[in-house]
């Protein structure tokens, strides 16, 4: 069964924008759109804030009013809404795992462009098992232009880096875009140095040629899969956070990644996801990963 897109909606400007990019991104992908609300009932002795039976219906009248905008712009696409009993971060958390991707709208900052990222959104990007999209308040249609790219960080091996590949080459491919894959590199420290590593290094001709060998390699799948889709191989030393967001500006979606396993201490989001979300003027897709 085909999976839809989830749009999670709370009536604010930055979810509307959310769940805008996440039609135009159904409309794409030929895929249908489930619109949610989480709503759990709030008591409150000192205004008349209604019985649950109200609360609901409230809930219910706001959702409609939030999805019709959708429907009027888009009236082919498939569109289903829910109000769903809980508090917000388990709720799209669990809604994301039965979607395609989850789409969440974010404060863009006043000063900086950017993102605010509350405990809820941070919550369901560490813990959610499909990929979340934070769009930015005030995101137009006219940044997803012919010529903006797909950016995409890759790491490590083929394995590493093949759920961020294959969302990227997707998103290209109903885009007509190009996909500019990046890949930083930073002088490892002398120890880590091993005879085998400085064997296959010395095979690759020094350090930048292995990283490109490396990015390469792990690419090579993607385009014989999606052989319409123009790519850019971009490798360059720096950490990976400042590579990405050095190239962000000529990007319509960053793509990034983040460790599907718990630590110890929880679910994590990762320092480069983490800064990227922060600091990208575009919206971000957040890849889950073995």
């Amino acid at each position: 069964m085909t999976r839809p897109i989830t749009a999670g909606v709370d009536g604010s400007q930055e979810s509307l924008a959310g769940l805008a990019w996440a039609a135009r991104e159904a409309v794409r992908r030929g895929l249908a759109l489930r619109v949610v609300h989480a709503w759990r009932f709030q008591p409150h002795d000192a205004i008349d804030a209604g019985d649950p039976d109200t609360q609901a219906q409230w809930a219910r009248e706001g959702l409609a009013e939030a999805t019709r905008s959708v429907t009027e712009r888009h009236p082919g696409l498939e569109v289903a809404t829910d109000v769903l009993d809980g508090g917000p971060a388990e709720t799209l958390t669990a809604a994301a795992a039965e979607s395609e991707m989850l789409v969440l709208g974010s404060r863009g900052r006043p000063a900086v462009v950017g993102f605010l990222l509350g405990s809820v959104g941070q919550q369901v990007i560490a813990g959610a098992a499909s990929t979340v999209v934070l769009v930015r308040s005030g995101d137009q249609p006219s940044a997803e232009a012919a010529g903006r790219e797909i950016v995409v960080g890759q790491h490590g091996d083929e394995e590493d880096s093949a759920a961020l590949l294959r969302f990227a080459f997707e998103t290209a491919a109903a885009r007509g875009a190009t996909v500019r894959a990046v890949r930083a590199w930073t002088l490892p420290p002398l120890f880590a140095y091993s005879p085998g590593s400085l064997k296959l290094l010395d095979e690759a001709g020094g350090l930048e040629p292995y990283e490109k060998k490396a990015l390469g390699d792990a690419l090579r799948p993607w385009r014989e899969r999606f052989p319409d889709v123009h790519v850019v191989e971009h490798v360059e030393m720096g950490s990976a956070g400042q590579v990405l967001l050095s190239v962000s500006g000529r990007a319509q979606l960053m793509v990034v990644g983040r460790r599907a396993r718990r630590t110890a201490v929880g679910a994590r989001i990762g320092s480069v996801a983490h800064g990227v979300l922060h600091h990208a003027d575009c919206p971000v897709a957040v890849v889950p990963h073995n």
